[in-house]
């Protein structure tokens, strides 16, 4: 009897998060498959920030969402979405409390880590066509050889028009390829650290080697590429300057493992939060505070730029709802919650040296919240209050969504950062939560289909309830 009561009050007492497979129901193991097929399809047809915004638009149209129109009036159960420029979208679902409480507010960002084309990238060499690039956000170099790539993107025309860029993704499309040293011929890169063993300059894409023209002729193969692009898009070589052209590992999202409980896919980092927020408010019910969902971009190289997190788009946006309203914007933030919603790293047994199992994230254990980010002694982290997590915390058990708290690794074993801070200088109520990702920032990243439909409950739950 003694021995009972103790575990009882260990029950009562301790913090004890648990794998979440050991409450699923059946009936909400069909809902999780359901929407984790959704997100795969998603993922395939999002492999660029522009592509994010192109689908999401096209989902939002068929929600009953219309594009917002700057001056106009506003009422409760409207839904809107802003394109910014075609690489960061708002969507808003107005709610029937007025903009002076607040919005409840989630972002996510839809850029992710890929090779930039150079804006002179073309050359021949060996009678080898290639393209130069840059790598975009944090990535392992040596993970983007000797394999499979696509190339999407737009181009600017020298007659100011724009063509659309998707190579390699369509069945029957060619694909790309970054050349690798054979083990046979002994390199310098051997004795090199991991980090520093494919210079970025060394990211140059096979794109052809079939010349045209006669032998006695230079450029060949560099010609013959010039003549399929000049035929498919109009382009001649000065129009590489005018274009916004990525490279992304090809393939789509596949289950992993027999039980088949994980996903892997390219962007997952941070397009399984981006898809999880725009479902929530898809699926939201009763709303009372208006909803807006944001996907951003570049938040890989720090959120700059007019479609980063940083720039003035939300002011203008929400901005121009609270006119409507006769409300000022720096009432609304203030009473506003936000949900950053972004990835963690989640424990890895393979790497436990620089991971702290008491504290990190682990798969299958629910929708992750982040007090902090950020590097060293929290350094660029936005350090969400006490009265936040509770907030968030007694909001998600109160409604049924598995959730864990994590952090990113050892204390200076590195870090990294989210738009959380962005956001909380805007004097809006911020807290970090999203999916714990193995393999973050690979060419291919893996999650666990539970936490990612946790996620997306408690984005839902954020809409209906904070």
């Amino acid at each position: 009897m003694a021995e009972k009561k103790k575990d009882n009050l260990k029950d009562k007492l301790f913090y004890k998060p648990g794998n979440g497979y050991d409450h699923l129901t059946e009936a909400e193991e069909k809902k999780m498959n359901k929407y984790c097929e959704d997100y795969k399809d998603f993922l395939d047809h999002c492999k660029t920030e522009r592509l994010c915004v192109n689908y999401c638009i096209e989902l939002a149209e068929k929600k009953g969402f219309k594009e917002y129109k700057f001056g106009q009036e506003i009422k409760a159960g409207d839904k809107f979405y802003y394109n910014n420029r075609g690489k960061m979208i708002m969507l808003a679902v107005v709610g029937t409390d007025s903009l002076e409480k607040g919005i409840n507010l989630t972002a996510a960002h839809t850029d992710a880590p890929r090779l930039d084309l150079k804006p002179n990238p073309l050359y021949e060499e060996a009678e080898i066509a290639y393209l130069k690039t840059h790598h975009y956000g944090g990535i392992r170099k040596y993970q983007w050889v000797a394999r499979p790539l696509e190339i999407h993107g737009v181009v600017v025309l020298a007659d100011g028009s724009e063509v659309a860029v998707n190579i390699g993704a369509d069945e029957g499309d060619p694909q790309f390829i970054i050349e690798d040293l054979l083990p046979h011929l002994k390199k310098p890169s051997d004795e090199r650290p991991l980090d520093k063993a494919v210079p970025s300059e060394l990211l140059n894409v096979v794109v052809g080697s079939r010349p045209i023209g006669g032998s006695e002729e230079s450029d060949r193969v560099k010609l013959g590429i010039m003549k399929l692009l000049n035929e498919k898009y109009g382009m001649v070589e000065e129009d590489f300057i005018s274009a916004e052209l990525e490279v992304v590992p090809a393939g789509k999202a596949q289950d992993i493992g027999l039980d088949r409980s994980l996903i892997a896919a390219y962007g997952h980092d941070d397009r399984v939060c981006a898809y999880a927020e725009m479902a929530g408010l898809f699926d939201a019910k009763k709303v009372k505070k208006t909803g807006v969902c944001i996907f951003a971009d570049k938040e890989e190289i720090g959120s700059v730029g007019v479609t980063g997190m940083i720039s003035e788009a939300l002011e203008w946006f929400v901005g121009d709802m609270c006119k409507s309203q006769g409300v000022d914007i720096r009432d609304c933030f203030a009473h506003s919650f936000c949900v950053s919603a972004d990835v963690t790293a989640a424990y890895d047994p393979n790497y436990s040296e620089v991971f702290e199992a008491r504290n990190d994230s682990k798969i299958n254990h629910g929708v992750a919240f982040c007090k902090y980010t950020g590097h060293g002694g929290k350094a660029g982290a936005s350090d969400a209050s006490a009265e936040t997590v509770g907030k968030l915390r007694k909001l998600m058990n109160d409604n049924g969504v598995v959730w864990q708290m994590s952090q990113m690794g050892k204390n200076e074993q590195g870090g990294g950062g989210t738009v959380a801070l962005d956001l909380a200088n805007r004097n809006i109520e911020t807290i970090d939560a999203g999916v714990p990702v193995l393999s973050m920032h690979a060419p291919f990243e893996t999650v666990a289909k539970f936490d990612c439909y946790m996620t997306y409950k408690c984005m839902k739950t954020v809409f209906e309830k904070a």
